[in-house]
């Protein structure tokens, strides 16, 4: 990373939202050093940070893309929640707290709203709300720790795993029969098994 695009990442929340059009804030902060992306494209930053961009970059200021970002936090409905965990890696800043087959919960301190982890919630019980009052976004500097810490187990669970997966295949290759389910019908039985956690789910939100 160049000194420039080094100041660059600096300024920005750090919050990883991907509102850009960028994967992180880094690859952001590059792209706006070397020309690629205009300084307009923050939009947890406002346009606050929108001008400080524009200063550094010795640029006149454009117009921002987004509205005025407002204070809000992701919320979890616990009672529709499936205990799936695909919220968890969504989360860049590990401001989920939970585990497969538990309820979860959001630590409302450490979240930015960024809302990555409303696609990744199959029964949808994952939304948006007003930050409680009093309450204060997390630092840049804390957003990036968490980042790093969380890329970090990601990875590490990545290359736990791998060596399971290619003994178990190697395995299964060797004690494989006709009466061995293949990849897709497990693949489908847990297709079945979270649309009926759906059903559940939009039954239980139904009925209240």
């Amino acid at each position: 990373m160049t000194p420039l695009a080094r100041t660059l990442d600096a300024l920005l929340p750090q919050t990883q939202c991907t509102r850009c059009g960028y994967s992180a804030c880094a690859p952001y902060a590059e792209a706006m050093a070397t020309g690629e992306a205009t300084h307009n494209l923050c939009e947890p930053g406002g346009s606050a940070l929108l001008a400080t961009l524009a200063q550094v970059l010795g640029q006149t200021a454009l117009p921002p893309t987004h509205a005025e970002p407002q204070a809000h936090v992701a919320w979890i409905r616990e009672i529709d929640c499936i205990g799936c965990a695909r919220c968890l890696p969504a989360c860049p800043v590990d401001a989920i707290l939970g585990a497969r087959r538990l309820s979860h919960t959001v630590i409302e301190s450490d979240c930015t709203g960024c809302d990555l982890c409303l696609p990744a919630c199959p029964v949808d019980c994952i939304e948006l709300r007003p930050a409680s009052a009093g309450w204060q976004p997390p630092s840049a500097q804390r957003n990036r720790q968490r980042f790093v810490a969380h890329q970090a187990r990601l990875a590490r669970r990545h290359w736990a795993v791998r060596p399971i997966r290619v003994q178990t295949a190697a395995s299964d290759a060797q004690t494989a029969s006709p009466t061995t389910e293949p990849d897709s019908g497990r693949a489908t039985r847990r297709a079945a098994m979270i649309a009926a956690a759906q059903a559940a789910a939009a039954a239980r939100r139904e009925s209240r």
